[in-house]
């Protein structure tokens, strides 16, 4: 297959066929979200045809401050009073729930981490000098499911069937998260990225056009949403021509059952029936540990 056929993201995949991939016993020793989201926050990135400092500032962690601002709080609070509690692993995606056979699930947890929905789209709104901070959470779990491999097989990228992170955050932060999402998105419903960039061992100057939708809603648990990440086909802005094949839409759903909030993803396989599936089981894992229960 020629590269003029392939889209930028198949083409670093390509290349990382050549990396060693740590064992998952390695991977569990050292788990980080820091980390992980390092990784997923590079892969992303990939889309964004911009210069090197753009890409660095892509995948940075974003202060713990609430996006956008502004939004109501809750207008009927829970009669009980509110308190933090750490999240259970009860609530996690299972490998049972996913329909093909899977390694052993990664897990994380975390204190006091960013509701991150999706590293790029606040990169976008940097890129536009928008605020650009993620909600803050009390208590987080996370996990990772790996596609099953054969013990001498090599980790290929693609393993990743889902990722699923789950959040207790302050009822007026549950609030916020999606009263605020069309606010969140509207800068960046067709973001046009310019820069430098590598093609077929040249240095180029390209455009890509981005955009992320809500195209779905109040599908499961109290809210919520399925996001759409879309990447037009890439351009030579000398030439004029196109670069490579269109890229596949990159899809994440969010989802609240009283204080706790999920965002789920999965891998390049996987589907929006999938996520919209997924978030259904997800709301129901959560009800017994949200505030209040289900």
């Amino acid at each position: 297959m020629r590269d003029d056929d392939l889209t930028f993201v198949e083409l670093v995949q390509r290349e990382l066929h050549s990396v060693r991939w740590a064992e998952p016993a390695e991977l569990r020793s050292r788990a980080r979200r820091r980390s992980r989201r390092t990784v997923v926050a590079a892969a992303l990135a990939v889309l964004v045809v911009a210069s090197g400092t753009a890409l660095v500032e892509a995948g940075r962690a974003a202060p713990h401050t609430a996006l956008p601002a502004g939004a109501p709080a809750s207008a009927s609070p829970t009669a009980t009073a509110w308190t933090a509690t750490e999240v259970p692993a009860e609530v996690l995606l299972k490998p049972t729930d996913l329909r093909t056979k899977t390694g052993v699930p990664l897990t994380e947890t975390g204190l006091g981490e960013a509701v991150r929905l999706d590293d790029l789209l606040l990169f976008c709104r940097k890129h536009q000098s928008l605020p650009a901070e993620w909600e803050a959470s009390r208590y987080s779990r996370s996990v990772t499911i790996l596609r099953e491999r054969p013990a001498a097989d090599e980790q290929r990228p693609g393993q990743v069937l889902a990722m699923q992170e789950v959040y207790r955050v302050t009822p007026e932060v549950a609030d916020r998260v999606f009263a605020g999402m069309g606010e969140l998105l509207a800068p960046c419903r067709e973001w046009r990225s310019s820069g430098p960039t590598q093609w077929q061992g040249k240095t180029i100057n390209a455009q890509v056009v981005h955009s992320w939708r809500e195209v779905d809603s109040d599908f499961a648990g109290d809210d919520s949403v399925l996001l759409r990440h879309t990447v037009g086909q890439a351009r030579n802005l000398d030439t004029g021509k196109p670069l490579g094949a269109v890229s596949k839409p990159i899809s994440r759903v969010v989802v609240r059952v009283g204080d706790l909030v999920s965002v789920i993803q999965v891998g390049r396989d996987g589907t929006e029936a999938d996520l919209r599936k997924l978030a259904v089981t997800a709301a129901g894992r959560m009800c017994p540990a949200a505030h209040p229960r289900c």
